[in-house]
């Protein structure tokens, strides 16, 4: 027989996956596919995680009705780290006779020499590859595979839309509709359970425009996507990140602001960020200081920016709608280096300020040099 294994996280399941599922059936003539969600996947600590109940019942909601298809909760069953060498072993001492192939998607393969043991694997395992979204990358990567190991692999011509585990938990955290990203099985399981719901901080949506919302939704799914470079958990820049912007248009007799006092000197562009640090602490009960100051300074910056603080500015100027002249080139810097993006940033925000006449705010000026003494 010829059987693969399909491992991750599933967390959650989206629709990708299951197309990537369908796609190796039919490409790769199965008898047999096997969904093995992890217990915890290596390399991914600090995300928005639910039980692995919920994990698994979501696999069997998408991948259960599917011919060919079983559910494993083998990785599950055993706790502890899921390494894939383990895995591959278990299933090649099930069927020692039988082709077994291990699927994977072309981002995958470009990490798999990084991984436990690969070459354990690749003794019990084909890998058979998909390019999942561009497949110029999958060519690149199959030959870098080829140069550092002397072994089989399959490849199927299976590209689909770029769809992340990580955007859909931002969005089911923040209250949004996932129905575009998720089987409806999946989508209602979520619903129903609370899963990846931060419900604290979903009375922001009401404090904002329908526009400013939807640029607080884009910080959140850029902070989260890169919250694991910052070495900051998932739901904290989720929640700075739905926080950053919660008093734009808080009038200063507003209830919320009850209390607040605000700083001296501090242009009106600027001084939300003091405001929304004093709203996320006590309308919101945000107690955690390092969320505070991550929204206190989003638009200012200043010296010696701790990780998230680094994070909620550089998400707030680089999320997918911003299309200010220079953008593309610190998209293109942050994926290179984050804390040169960083600095580029500073001083775009900075030119831009002496451009128009205006003046730059001390916290700006200080963190540039900061940065830029220091990197």
């Amino acid at each position: 027989m010829k059987i693969a294994i399909y491992g991750g996280s599933f967390n959650p399941v989206h629709n990708e996956h299951v197309n990537i599922a369908s796609a190796a059936i039919e490409e790769l003539g199965l008898d047999k596919l096997i969904i093995v969600p992890a217990n915890a996947a290596p390399h991914k600590s600090g995300l928005l995680t639910p039980r692995t109940k919920d994990r698994l019942d979501m696999c069997r909601l998408a991948f259960g009705k599917m011919d060919k298809v079983e559910i494993s909760d083998c990785e599950i069953r055993r706790g502890g780290v899921s390494y894939s060498y383990v895995t591959c072993r278990r299933f090649k001492k099930l069927y020692p006779g039988d082709e077994l192939y291990f699927i994977m998607g072309a981002d995958m393969l470009k990490s798999f020499a990084s991984w436990r043991e690969p070459s354990e694997i690749l003794k019990c395992v084909t890998p058979a590859v998909c390019a999942r979204v561009v497949k110029e990358e999958l060519r690149k990567y199959v030959v870098e595979f080829s140069k550092n190991f002397k072994s089989d692999i399959v490849t199927f011509g299976y590209v689909g839309k770029n769809v992340s585990s990580t955007e859909v938990r931002a969005l089911a955290a923040l209250g949004e509709d996932i129905s575009a990203y998720v089987p409806e099985e999946v989508k209602n399981l979520i619903r129903s359970r609370n899963l990846y719901a931060v419900k604290e901080v979903w009375g922001v949506k009401k404090m904002l425009t329908e526009e400013r919302w939807r640029h607080t939704v884009n910080v959140a799914v850029f902070a989260a996507e890169n919250a694991p470079k910052f070495k900051v958990f998932e739901y904290d820049a989720i929640v700075a990140a739905a926080l950053h912007d919660c008093a734009k248009y808080a009038e200063a007799c507003a209830p919320c602001l009850s209390g607040f006092i605000p700083p001296e000197n501090v242009p009106p562009p600027v001084m939300h960020q003091y405001a929304g640090a004093y709203v996320a602490e006590h309308t919101f009960g945000i107690t955690d200081k390092a969320i505070l100051n991550a929204v206190r300074y989003h638009t200012s910056g200043r010296e010696n920016m701790s990780n998230i603080e680094k994070l909620i500015y550089l998400a707030d100027l680089l999320e997918k709608d911003r299309a200010f002249g220079g953008v593309e080139e610190l998209r293109e810097l942050f994926k290179k280096d984050a804390d040169k993006c960083l600095l580029a940033a500073l001083e775009h925000q900075i030119k831009y300020l002496e451009s128009q006449k205006k003046p730059v705010y001390p916290l700006t000026g200080r963190a540039y040099e900061y940065l830029k003494e220091n990197l």
